[in-house]
């Protein structure tokens, strides 16, 4: 079904939980609280996603944003750790994990379009004007959001 694999199965069940529990932090927090029951379940799937998009990836470029989703992820999640950090900590959190999500969401899209219907994708070329849309979409949500969360912790001068 879909011209998935088995290991892309688990790739895409794993990390499948991040979206809406990221979805519900972004619109109960503004962002992705990694001290959290749902931060730690954000964490574990987004980690599991990312690590398995080594061994289903076909485009280079995915092995890039999977190690580069990693880092993120990891970052987000040590630097509240970090007492040195202080104020600035909160900041780079956000940053890397609501990047991270950006990161989720990019691949996530266009492998929807290129798989749905079954059969018959509604994107077959990767420079579709649907997909690069859908794409551009993402990013201005990225940059538009993350303004809105920085001002957001600035003002709460946190």
């Amino acid at each position: 079904m879909f011209g998935i694999s088995p290991i892309g199965w688990a790739h895409t069940l794993g990390s499948l939980p991040a979206i809406p529990v990221a979805a519900y932090m972004f619109a109960r927090h503004g962002r992705i609280v990694p001290r959290s029951l749902p931060g730690a379940v954000y964490f574990a799937s987004m980690l599991i996603g990312a690590s398995t998009v080594f061994l289903v990836a076909h485009q280079p470029v995915s092995y890039g944003i999977g190690a580069v989703t990693i880092l993120l992820l990891l970052a987000g999640y040590a630097v509240g750790r970090i007492p040195a950090a202080g104020r600035t900590a909160r900041y780079i959190e956000t940053v890397c994990l609501s990047v991270s999500a950006f990161l989720l969401m990019v691949p996530t899209v266009s492998e929807i379009l290129r798989r749905v219907p079954d059969g018959h994708p509604l994107v077959t070329d990767l420079k579709s004007p649907l997909l690069l849309g859908a794409q551009g979409a993402l990013a201005a949500i990225l940059v538009i959001g993350l303004t809105a969360q920085i001002v957001h912790l600035a003002r709460r001068r946190q």
